[in-house]
């Protein structure tokens, strides 16, 4: 069953992925001297650019699904939160960035992408990696820190399917 939360965890990994992809490309066209690499971290950055915002959404609409439930530390939502609200700005103005210097690089296919391009998108793709990295790592918080975890045995009160798919005995089904 397709869930906000559900939702969230299929596509978060997509800035995340493409921000950091884009970094490494980013330093590989600033010591390979690429005119290729530097398209390809522009289209990477404008690709993290465009997912970032339906991961921001996707969360939001996440964490009023939840409602803060109590296997999850009191808090741990709002840090994310308010990380990925950093990183959706950095990354939507870093994307629009990049998308503007791949159209004027593939338009002047003549010309060397210019210095201030080149600077903009190595920056802009630190300051992408930076945001996006510390908001996966407070999303992360988020189960990893669960008090649930802690338990040694099942809290009471729960169906016995559950308890029973929680000690791993797969002999019910």
């Amino acid at each position: 069953m397709m869930s906000w939360p559900y939702i969230h965890l299929l596509i978060n990994h997509f800035p995340v992925v493409l921000s950091t992809s884009a970094l490494g490309i980013a330093i590989l066209a600033l010591l390979l001297n690429r005119r290729g690499l530097w398209l390809t971290a522009m289209g990477t950055l404008t690709l993290a650019g465009f997912f970032v915002y339906p991961v921001f959404l996707t969360g939001k609409q996440a964490d009023h699904a939840l409602n803060d439930p109590w296997y999850i530390k009191h808090g741990t939502i709002e840090a994310h939160d308010a990380s990925a609200t950093w990183t959706l700005w950095v990354i939507l103005i870093v994307g629009v960035f990049a998308a503007y210097s791949w159209w004027r690089s593939v338009k002047r296919p003549a010309e060397a992408t210019p210095g201030w391009m080149k600077a903009g998108v190595l920056v802009g793709s630190i300051f992408a990696a930076s945001t996006v990295a510390r908001t996966a790592y407070f999303g992360g918080k988020i189960i990893h820190e669960s008090p649930v975890l802690q338990l040694k045995d099942a809290p009471a009160g729960l169906p016995p399917a559950v308890v029973t798919e929680l000690k791993g005995d797969t002999t019910a089904h």
